[in-house]
């Protein structure tokens, strides 16, 4: 892209940023105490649906870990947020395709928030390729890596501290049930992320700790944004039966869901919220 068509690109991206600065919360959604004093571990936390994630389950009364890549200002901002509703936040920098790091997220989660009920695998990364020629070693095994491979290492630590009535929520997409010609590698990343939450909930049944996950439609986060050019926003979503793409804050209620008692009797199932497209499994 040269910088001339970058900048008109940019520009015309400008008013999609303005989305993502939507509040995490809607107005007028009130905790009742579900997840009191919970404590949760969300990767991916400082921004989008993670950050909504975390401002819920603080209303719902659980402290939170946030676990994020780079950008410190958006993780203060969400550890303001969640400090707001009268919650404990700690925010953990790091690369979560790192092993070592994963298991340093868990073990200073339990001894700085005094345990762990809940994980969240949220964080995620993907890059647009039109042709499968386009995707390299190297960005397919960044893909892995940081969508897959992460989720079994926090998750390996995380149920070696987990109690019966804890919980594993996975995020994965709406692409790993209708596929995606433009994100081939995070597509199925995303399929597999669903195989590992139907088979880890037959796993760890039988120890009272719950694994669910949610396949997201098109949603306004800041990766979308980044992501893509300024054509590709403007369809973004529009093909959904509700013709829009979501906010966080619609997605982030069924987290609360499935970290609570409301849940009890889930496991291995995933929630499509997706703005009305009807999808197998």
């Amino acid at each position: 892209m040269d910088k001339k068509l970058k900048q008109q690109n940019d520009k015309s991206k400008a008013k999609y940023e303005k989305l993502l600065q939507e509040a995490p919360i809607r107005d007028g959604y009130a905790g009742s105490g579900k997840l009191q004093d919970k404590v949760a571990i969300i990767t991916g936390g400082d921004s989008g649906i993670g950050r909504a994630v975390a401002v819920h389950f603080a209303r719902e009364g659980a402290d939170v870990a946030i676990v994020y890549l780079e950008s410190d200002e958006d993780a203060k901002e969400t550890q303001g947020l969640v400090e707001a509703e009268g919650r404990k936040c700690l925010l953990m920098k790091g690369d979560v395709s790192s092993e070592a790091f994963c298991k340093k997220v868990v073990k200073d989660t339990q001894s700085k928030l005094g345990a762990l009920h809940i994980l969240v695998n949220n964080a995620g990364t993907h890059e647009e390729d039109e042709e499968i020629s386009g995707i390299s070693k190297k960005q397919l095994q960044r893909t892995f890596d940081v969508n897959v491979f992460s989720m079994f290492y926090i998750t390996q630590a995380a149920v070696e501290i987990m109690e019966q009535g804890g919980c594993v929520i996975n995020t994965t997409s709406v692409t790993a049930y209708r596929g995606s010609e433009h994100l081939l590698d995070y597509s199925a990343s995303k399929g597999a992320m669903v195989s590992f939450t139907r088979s880890l909930g037959k796993n760890l049944a039988a120890k009272g700790i719950r694994v669910n996950a949610i396949a997201p439609g098109p949603i306004w986060t800041p990766l979308v944004v980044a992501s893509f050019d300024a054509e590709h926003l403007a369809k973004f979503g529009k093909d959904t039966p509700m013709g829009r793409a979501g906010l966080p804050r619609e997605v982030a209620p069924a987290y609360v869901y499935l970290a609570c008692d409301d849940s009890s009797y889930m496991t291995g199932q995933v929630l499509h919220i997706n703005g009305g497209d009807v999808v197998g499994g």
